[in-house]
C-alpha cells in the first residue's frame, strides 16, 4: 500500500491485453533501511528485530551484486501470492506463516547508494516480473551480517511505461 509510481491500467476491452503487461521488467526506486527487521518487510510493518552495523559503501554494493541475475526469492507472508487456494497476505493477517516454496525471478541491476544517513542507502532496481524489491532489502541486511526493511518503494517504469508518461 505504501508503494507509489507506474500502475498500468486498462479500460473496457483494453483489459484483455493486461495479462501480457504484467510479464514486462520493471524498474524500482527505494530506500533501504538497515539496522531494523518489520513484520511486513517494509516501514509500514512492526520491528521484529534491531542490529546493531557498520556500514562500507563498497561492502553494501558488492553484497547487492551476489544478488543480480537468476535468483530465487521466497515470496513474503504478507504477499498476493495464493498458496492452497488462499493469499499469503490473508494468512498473514491472522498471524499464521507457512512455508513457501521459493520462486525464480531475475534482478537485472541492484544498485545502492548510501545517503546522508549512514543507516539508509537509495536503491535502483531492474528485474523480472514477479521479484519483491522488499525480500531484496531484507535479503541484503541478512547478507550484511544484520537486518534490513524497505521504505519509498516507487515503480518507475513497466516496460516501455515510464513516470514521465504518468498520469
Amino acid at each position: 500500500p505504501d508503494a507509489t509510481g507506474v500502475l498500468v491500467l486498462g479500460i473496457g476491452r483494453a483489459t484483455k491485453l493486461l495479462r501480457f503487461l504484467q510479464l514486462l521488467p520493471k524498474t524500482y526506486e527505494c530506500e533501504i533501511v538497515f539496522g531494523s527487521e518489520t513484520s511486513t518487510l517494509d516501514a509500514a510493518g512492526e520491528v521484529t528485530a534491531t542490529h546493531d552495523m557498520v556500514l562500507d559503501p563498497a561492502a553494501v554494493a558488492a553484497a547487492a551484486l551476489q544478488f543480480v541475475g537468476a535468483i530465487e526469492q521466497i515470496p513474503p507472508m504478507v504477499s498476493a501470492v495464493k498458496i492452497d487456494g488462499r493469499r499469503l497476505h490473508e494468512l498473514a493477517r491472522q498471524g499464521i506463516e507457512i512455508d513457501r516454496p521459493p520462486r525464480p525471478v531475475t534482478v537485472y541491476r541492484y544498485d545502492v547508494v548510501p545517503t546522508d544517513d549512514p543507516m539508509v542507502y537509495r536503491a535502483t532496481v531492474d528485474c523480472s516480473s514477479g521479484t519483491y524489491v522488499r525480500v531484496l532489502a531484507a535479503d541484503l541486511g541478512a547478507a550484511l551480517g544484520g537486518g534490513a526493511h524497505l521504505r519509498r518503494l516507487r515503480r518507475l517504469s513497466v516496460g516501455a511505461f515510464t513516470i514521465d508518461e504518468a498520469t
